[in-house]
């Protein structure tokens, strides 16, 4: 049979799809547009879909889900949804609509003056489906834009269907804060545009361990939404896999989130950046290096202890990013290196790192507003600073609360 004979999308879809088998023969992972792709888009078929994704929906072997779902058979793709930092991931700012210069389509932007899908712009959308992949912490704000998906798609009466992904920090450790249920209720109930709360959208402690498809169907329930949710799952991920052994290539979620080890990092020491410090954006190793002109990088690491896992050594960098602190200025500060993934613990780390830096700098270093939003408990900041109170005593208060999450997230995990 000659290609003439195949319907064109058909085989644009083919073509897509073909050099998979041969490019990731030894992939262990397969996410789920590859699944999706396999039962030839069932879920889709005779549907007006708007998607959900950014650079990151991609098949094993790089295909877009855009181009997927544009060249399905009985799929017809009408709209595109973007998150923070846009549809390919490249903007640090707030972004407005606009159009797909390769398919053509409308691109509603989720990170302008709305951050929830709104009535207008899901016109004619009969199905919505979500492809982005998260890093595993609570306040990186894809989260956000799932929960709010998930409230949009019941307020108009339509089915969303999440292609999972695996998380890249693993599945297994679930560690940090749990924020107040109520607290969160209030800021979700005070946001008008869904944008203030994008961080904190459901009490889920800071390390959560879950896949988005689990937390879809965690919030769907926990947040009594009930929205008319499929999951498609991932096949052979395993919940204690680090992202080198999934065989599927690193794309950067966010500007800034240039490699795995940037993700492990991030739910612990992400919490610096609510402070007044540079966090290296605009730099090769964002999330990796701290600091600030007024640092004196020997007498933050005299307080630092030794932490298993973890390596701090003195820096100087420049950060670059506009609109971030101490831009084009040097800074001094810390780099923190992972020694060993498994028993590294960002989150002590974090609280450990918060603590030598206002020992070292009691008069300099201070707090921003939305810091306890996003360690998830108010009274960190003064523990440990004026409290004196040791990092370990904090994760201590933590405990009660985790514990109760590790129980309650057993019922919708995917994969054990």
């Amino acid at each position: 049979m000659t290609l003439s004979r195949f319907h064109p999308r058909s085989t644009l879809l083919a073509l897509l799809l073909c050099c998979s088998v041969f490019q990731h023969a030894s992939a262990q992972v397969l996410p789920g547009i590859d699944i999706l792709a396999r039962r030839n888009f069932d879920l889709l078929q005779g549907k007006r879909v708007g998607l959900i994704t950014n650079q990151t929906g991609r098949s094993a072997n790089g295909s877009s889900t855009i181009d997927l779902l544009a060249a399905a058979s009985g799929v017809q793709l009408a709209a595109l949804f973007s998150p923070e930092h846009g549809i390919r991931g490249e903007a640090d700012v707030k972004l407005a609509s606009g159009v797909d210069q390769r398919t053509g389509l409308p691109i509603h932007s989720l990170y302008g003056t709305s951050c929830r899908p709104t009535p207008e712009m899901l016109t004619g959308i009969e199905l919505l489906v979500f492809d982005i992949q998260d890093i595993g912490a609570r306040f990186y704000t894809y989260i956000g834009t799932l929960h709010h998906a998930l409230r949009a798609a019941k307020a108009q009466g339509i089915p969303l269907v999440v292609l999972d992904r695996p998380s890249p920090i693993n599945g297994t450790a679930v560690a940090g804060a749990v924020p107040d249920s109520g607290e969160v209720a209030q800021r979700l109930a005070a946001d008008s545009t869904g944008c203030r709360s994008l961080t904190v959208t459901h009490p889920i402690p800071t390390r959560h361990g879950l896949t988005m498809g689990e937390l879809a169907r965690l919030i769907n329930h926990q947040a009594g939404i009930n929205a008319a949710l499929q999951v498609v799952p991932i096949v052979g991920w395993q919940r204690d896999m680090a992202w080198d052994a999934t065989g599927l290539t690193w794309i950067n979620p966010s500007p800034n989130m240039k490699d795995p080890m940037a993700a492990l990092l991030y739910p612990g020491l992400g919490i610096l950046e609510a402070t007044n410090l540079s966090v290296a954006r605009g730099t090769d190793f964002p999330f990796h290096r701290y600091g600030a002109p007024w640092i004196d990088p020997a007498a933050v690491l005299k307080q630092l202890p030794e932490l298993p896992g973890f390596r701090f050594n003195a820096i100087s960098f420049i950060p670059t990013a506009p609109g971030h602190p101490y831009r084009n200025q040097r800074c001094h500060g810390i780099e923190v290196t992972v020694s060993d993934p498994r028993t590294a613990d960002p989150i002590l780390a974090g609280l450990h790192l918060v603590q030598a830096i206002y020992r070292a700098h009691p008069k300099q270093y201070q707090a921003h507003s939305g810091f306890h939003a996003m360690v998830g408990d108010r009274s960190t900041w003064d523990r440990l600073t004026r409290g004196g109170e040791s990092p370990e005593q904090v994760l201590s208060g933590w405990q009660q609360r985790l514990e109760q999450f590790k129980r309650l997230r057993e019922q919708y995990l995917l994969y054990i």
